[in-house]
């Protein structure tokens, strides 16, 4: 009868030898996915804009944080620039999923309505909205893209705005009322042909803030996109007083409480005066 012989116990050489291996194995493993992370970061700040536009009495703020998966890219995004008539464009938008492809669709579809809202008439927001939709279906990414844009006349503080599938944005004024935007919109970017997108119109009060931010800022895997909005509403109001970088701030440190896993961006607009309006 055959009996296994018990095994041998390593020896302190051979458990330090496999002790070196497995950490040198992991040492690589860790920087190789911060070489991913790094890369995946690079690739995301030279996606978005260095700065935004702002003018006297106008504070504008926006920040972006990588999604807590994946690649630590994603298709979250944000634009402003100056317009052809001198008005602001400022826009905010999510493309679907975390991976170079989705980043790769948010520059289409940033670059794309920065093009065409220099040759629309007035920058209307509603027909920049509708033509992107239409040159993106072109491109037949399979990828679908949700985004306010909004046009801002820095002479009446007149704001329009038109929404593709995007949540609301959140408004503020000095004496600390505060909402969510109810607008109605149109399908996300990449859906039908031929969508339209209705124009909202609002104007900026004195000391008043608006707010744009996507889902990630406010959805968690167990917290309701309508509880995050009412948290930031609360914020919001109760921080009448901050600066928008402040409040950009703010906004993503409550964001964190979600227990988000996707990238989430937010863009404030500010208002304090314009010179020569009331």
């Amino acid at each position: 009868m055959n009996r296994r012989r018990p095994p041998r116990p390593a020896s302190a050489e051979e458990l330090l030898t496999t002790l070196q291996q497995l950490t040198s194995r992991a040492r690589r493993e860790v920087e190789l996915h911060q070489a991913q992370v790094e890369l995946a970061e690079a690739l995301q700040r030279e996606m978005l804009p260095s700065a935004l536009p702002s003018l006297p009495g106008l504070q504008t703020a926006a920040r972006y944080t990588p999604a807590q998966s994946g690649l630590d890219i994603g298709g979250d995004w944000y634009d402003g620039f100056l317009l052809p008539d001198g008005a602001l464009a400022f826009a905010i938008g999510d493309v679907q999923g975390h991976d170079v492809e989705a980043a790769a669709f948010m520059g289409q579809v940033r670059i794309a309505m920065r093009a065409l809202a220099v040759t629309v008439t007035a920058a209307d927001p509603g027909e920049v909205v509708r033509r992107t939709n239409d040159l993106l279906l072109t491109v037949d990414s399979g990828l679908l893209a949700t985004c306010t844009f909004v046009r801002l006349d820095p002479r009446t503080r007149v704001l329009q705005s038109a929404r593709a599938g995007h949540v609301g944005a959140v408004w503020a004024t000095v004496d600390g009322q505060a909402g969510v935007t109810e607008d109605e919109g149109g399908l996300p970017l990449g859906i039908q042909s031929g969508e339209d997108y209705p124009v909202t119109t609002r104007r900026l009060t004195t000391g008043g803030a608006f707010v744009l931010l996507t889902d990630g800022v406010i959805e968690g895997p167990s917290y309701p996109i309508d509880e995050g909005l009412d948290a930031v509403v609360r914020l919001v109001r109760s921080r009448a007083g901050d600066s928008a970088d402040e409040l950009a701030d703010a906004i993503l440190r409550a964001a964190e409480r979600t227990g988000h896993e996707d990238d989430a961006a937010v863009l404030v607009l500010r208002h304090e005066s314009f010179p020569g309006v009331p």
